[in-house]
């Protein structure tokens, strides 16, 4: 279905720029020939809609900082109009969402163990689980085997060192469900819900059933720390770590997705290194050994050390610059705004200029690739030779192109980007026709800086028509051998 929707459409993009990345080398079949960074997948990061996920007293803090319309027009002052607000207005608003969140988690638990036929004395217990003004983490959506939910339980020991430290105490909340034929999956949660048993567990750890919007809501507002453990690079965006912004929540998170863009040491927490490692067992152990160094050596020691008045100023700190960065950057303001410029804009402009004089632009096209594909496979390069005069390579290249017309090509030299730097591509320009040649021996030339070796260039070409998406909609290229 994917390669169906490829080869109808007039652009395609990833939902991340990692995604993107992906994307392109997983659909190098479609373009055979063609450098990966040149397969025709761009990307635009998914945002979430912050008036749905901001809680009441999120709304009423951004409101009397940013003004009420902030979502409904330009979001350039946003940034600056959240780094006014107070250190003691910012802790005295989480520490709310906080305690609402608890109370919703007490109320949710029992229902949930009543329900399934708990005692009356559990359904009384769990009316009083956690505590308000200790740091809880969240953890919540669909349980299968590549966003490996159960990394926290790599170390249950540990785990459990970690929750019940007596002077920095951790509470989890999890949620979440998995697909009814992922039987992998179910067992990830039943591995949860066998821990949570557990004595030393229990007052500290909640599984809550039923995941659906209203709890996603509820933890969104309330957690400190949203957690978000998948196997780089399987994760294509990830929205759910987005939701949290607005509420100040932080995040600690894999660097995938979303957040392998979004992460600098001053908005959150990052795992891993950045590359990929495949399903090896041996990487997911240190990216579990990370997590618990990561909570132990710096999120529970900055949310648990307080100034003269209480509050972790460190942590403030990067709540504010989530907050302030994160929000505008990661909203569907700004997705929207980038698919309007980068894609519906283009695509309007092109089908009305395909659908003028009733379509006469679109039977100049089929006959355009009508002479293609007839004369393509006979097109060659002769000779290629190249001088270097005051610090420039002069290319020239001989091109028979088979009695084709020169318009209906491009030839370009190309070289592959250096140190994570885009490819070089250069057009030739035509400069005379050899005479005497049947079929058509063109010249193209080209003067390049000499910063690289010549031979890091090779010249190509490629089909051309003016409002076509290359490779996109015709995806011939011919390579200098």
């Amino acid at each position: 279905m994917a390669y169906l929707a490829i080869r109808g459409s007039g652009a395609v993009n990833g939902v991340s720029r990692l995604h993107g990345e992906v994307s392109r080398h997983i659909f190098l079949p479609l373009f055979p020939h063609w450098p990966q960074d040149e397969i025709p997948v761009g990307h635009v990061t998914n945002g979430v809609h912050m008036p749905t996920w901001d809680s009441a007293p999120a709304d009423d803090l951004w409101t009397e900082a940013c003004g009420k319309d902030r979502w409904l027009g330009a979001a350039e002052t946003l940034e600056q109009d959240i780094r006014r607000i107070s250190d003691v207005s910012l802790w005295r608003f989480r520490a709310a969402a906080r305690k609402s969140l608890v109370e919703y988690a007490r109320e949710r638990l029992s229902r949930q163990l009543a329900l399934s036929g708990a005692s009356s004395e559990t359904v009384d217990h769990a009316k009083h689980l956690f505590d308000s003004d200790r740091l809880t983490l969240g953890f919540a959506r669909r349980f299968t085997t590549y966003k490996r939910p159960n990394l926290l339980l790599h170390d249950p020991e540990r785990l459990l060192r970690l929750l019940n430290n007596p002077q920095r105490p951790v509470q989890l909340i999890m949620a979440g469900k998995a697909h009814p034929a992922d039987q992998a999956g179910q067992a990830l949660i039943q591995e949860w819900m066998h821990f949570i048993c557990r004595p030393e567990a229990s007052p500290n750890v909640v599984f809550l059933s039923d995941y659906d919007m209203d709890l996603t809501e509820h933890l969104v507002q309330g957690v400190d720390v949203w957690l978000n453990t998948p196997r780089r690079p399987w994760e294509a965006c990830g929205t759910s770590g987005m939701k949290v912004l607005v509420n100040g929540g932080i995040n600690l998170s894999e660097l995938d997705g979303w957040w392998a863009e979004a992460y600098t040491p001053d908005v959150g927490w990052a795992l891993g290194d950045g590359q990929e490692h495949g399903d090896d067992p041996a990487w997911d152990t240190i990216d579990a050994d990370a997590l618990y160094d990561l909570l132990e050596r710096q999120v529970i020691p900055e949310f648990y050390t307080r100034d003269d008045q209480g509050i972790p100023s460190a942590w403030v700190a990067r709540m504010r610059e989530s907050m302030a960065r994160l929000t505008p950057r990661f909203s569907t303001n700004r997705a929207l705004h980038e698919y309007t410029e980068q894609y519906y804009f283009p695509a309007a402009s092109a089908y009305r200029q395909r659908a003028a004089d009733k379509g006469a632009i679109g039977i100049q096209v089929v006959n355009w690739r009508h002479d293609l594909e007839q004369k393509w496979a006979a097109l060659r390069f002769g000779e290629v030779k190249f001088e270097t005069h005051s610090e420039q390579h002069v290319f020239e290249v001989q091109v028979y192109l088979n009695d084709l017309d020169p318009n209906a090509v491009r030839v370009e030299l190309y070289a592959d980007g250096v140190m994570g730097s885009a490819p070089a591509r250069q057009e030739m320009k035509r400069v005379r026709q050899l005479t005497g040649t049947s079929g058509g021996y063109y010249v193209y030339s080209a003067a390049l800086p000499a910063a690289r070796p010549p031979a890091d260039y090779t010249a190509r070409v490629i089909p051309h028509w003016d409002g076509l998406a290359i490779p996109l909609e015709e995806a011939r290229i011919l390579w200098q051998r």
